[in-house]
């Protein structure tokens, strides 16, 4: 007959092993997440190239690319999932997971928002969709998008939290960026099109939320490292 202490020993290694898996699961997840967010950073760099140029083989290959994102998002949720139901994680294990879930959400819509800049550029072609006049100041919308995404990554890598929280002003750039096409278009100084004052506003809005989401991403890095919710300002 096996003693008490047998069984005990039998059953703590059991949950060592499940236990080591669960990790091993979490830093498969933080892994994908990070490569997730690289796929984002070529998407807006390319995308606000293609926008800015009217090179259609650019815009092409951001909207064919949005496809491998979207699967990444899929197959993240569903390990998310599994693990939830699988391990019933607690406190901060939960907490991990349920911010893997909706950091994977919003780097997925900021692939979206790419792939409606690449769409833009498309849609406009052999046409540059950006007016002359505005040339400069989607240059910069552009840069700061490219320069938030590459600052998600990083955040993601080194789980940094005071880098997280940096984000914010690369978020507040896209904000007055995004407030100086309306002034731009609504001024009455520059000579554009229906479809262009169209354009313009859609486009800008596309890179002001992907600033957003990019502060989504951080909040929650933020969130798993204190446990508590981080404000955007």
């Amino acid at each position: 007959m096996r003693s008490r202490s047998a069984v005990i020993l039998v059953d703590t290694g059991r949950e060592d092993e499940m236990r080591q898996v669960f990790i091993a699961e979490l830093e498969a997840l933080g892994h994908d997440l990070v490569a997730m967010s690289r796929l984002v950073e070529t998407a807006i760099d390319r995308a606000g190239t293609a926008l800015l140029t009217a090179d259609l083989a650019l815009a092409e290959q951001v909207i064919e690319a949005d496809r491998a994102i979207d699967a990444m998002e899929k197959d993240l949720d569903e390990r998310c999932v599994l693990l939830i139901a699988q391990q019933q994680p607690v406190a901060s294990d939960l907490r991990t997971v349920i911010s893997a879930l909706r950091m994977s959400a919003s780097l997925e819509r900021m692939g979206d928002l790419a792939r409606h800049l690449a769409e833009l550029a498309r849609l406009r072609y052999p046409a540059t969709m950006v007016p002359e006049p505005l040339a400069e100041l989607f240059g910069q919308l552009h840069d700061a998008a490219v320069r938030i995404a590459g600052e998600v990554t990083a955040v993601l890598e080194a789980r940094d939290t005071e880098m997280a929280k940096a984000i914010d002003e690369d978020d507040d750039l896209l904000d007055r960026l995004h407030q100086e096409t309306f002034s731009a278009t609504l001024g009455g100084t520059l000579e554009l099109t229906a479809q262009q004052v169209v354009d313009v506003t859609l486009s800008a809005r596309y890179f002001e939320r992907f600033g957003d989401h990019a502060v989504s991403v951080a909040s929650r890095v933020i969130y798993i490292a204190t446990g508590e919710e981080y404000v955007h300002h």
